[in-house]
């Protein structure tokens, strides 16, 4: 099996370009792409032939990560659209998505002095899921219309959500260690 490393990590794993992928059949590709590149089997051959299963299964991992995950595909989709998202420099977003990061921040902080810290931590990661579906939803409805300056933007708050959930987790790890 030959891999293209002029494709895009859609058509590796032989999909439309489009946010909503079957995650299932995306699995079953990289395990089956990765049972016939992976390294060991090319320990007998030759330096090229090692050299090149080695790119090709990074190439084919680096694929599988990218779109596996909804955020990393939303993020690659608009790279393969010519959009870039400006993580350092771009700091515009909606006064009211920033109130709501605001709030959702600040109860996190407080965690510690809750009577129950972990009901705390969950009710602000139960908001924070309802918060990413909703950005899932509203990536989808922009970038099947190509609407790509709107989903660049959901893109940006939806990385805002992601941090602060991976916050939420180091917060509930926290309170693991220190019971």
């Amino acid at each position: 099996m030959l891999v293209d490393f002029s494709n895009n990590y859609f058509e590796l794993f032989e999909f439309d370009v489009q946010f909503e992928i079957d995650i299932e059949q995306l699995d079953a590709s990289y395990q089956s792409l990765q049972r016939v590149l992976h390294p060991d089997k090319f320990a007998s051959a030759g330096d090229n032939e090692r050299r090149w299963s080695m790119q090709a299964a990074g190439f084919v991992n680096e694929a599988y990560q990218t779109l596996s995950k909804p955020l990393s595909r939303a993020t690659y989709l608009l790279k393969l659209n010519g959009i870039s998202i400006d993580e350092e420099t771009d700091t515009h977003m909606s006064p009211m998505f920033l109130m709501e990061q605001m709030e959702l921040r600040e109860a996190l902080a407080d965690v510690a002095q809750s009577t129950d810290p972990y009901a705390a931590v969950e009710s602000v990661r139960k908001q924070l899921t309802a918060s990413i579906e909703k950005t899932s939803q509203a990536f989808l409805q922009s970038s099947t219309e190509q609407k790509w300056d709107a989903a660049r933007s959901v893109v940006r708050e939806w990385q805002f959500l992601e941090k602060l959930k991976q916050e939420s987790r180091v917060i509930e790890a926290r309170l693991d260690d220190d019971a």
